[in-house]
């Protein structure tokens, strides 16, 4: 197995922040002054079969099926951006894909500031409150040592 390229490590990145993106915010921090693109594939709604291990390591099994939606557009310089999220949201599909179509061209300094810096912040902030909220759930067991265990 090879290892991938920093870039497509970098796209994979922003594609999963958009995906678990939520649909409002991502529609608020759009920038204004979008490009004209053409649709290569309508958003469309679908669904696709989850595996799971046992124990992550053990044999792989059908989990169940999940309603996703995926968009595929071309800016008109050419460039080329997906997008696949959970449910059945064709605009959150529509703009995933055209933000990441935006990402690999000269724009994505101002992409990342405007749009991905801002979801990455939500998103460590919830991570954030989730960790805190279950570490005040936390017991400390320990055993206290009697005189006459000796």
């Amino acid at each position: 197995m090879t290892k991938p390229s920093a870039e497509l490590s970098a796209r994979r990145g922003w594609m999963g922040l958009l995906a678990r993106a939520a649909p409002a915010r991502l529609a608020a921090l759009m920038p204004a002054d979008l490009p004209v693109a053409t649709l290569l594939r309508a958003p469309e709604i679908g669904a696709v079969m989850v595996r799971g291990r046992v124990g992550a390591t053990g044999a792989p099994f059908n989990l169940g099926e999940m309603t996703v939606t995926r968009c595929a557009l071309r800016l008109d310089c050419g460039t080329v951006g997906h997008g696949h999220v959970q449910g059945r949201n064709r605009d959150h599909a529509r703009h995933a894909a055209l933000i990441d179509a935006l990402m690999q061209t000269p724009r994505a300094p101002e992409i990342t500031a405007q749009v991905l810096d801002p979801l990455a912040e939500a998103e460590q902030t919830a991570r954030s409150a989730r960790a805190a909220k279950a570490a005040a759930t936390k017991v400390d067991f320990f055993t206290l040592v009697r005189g006459e265990d000796n």
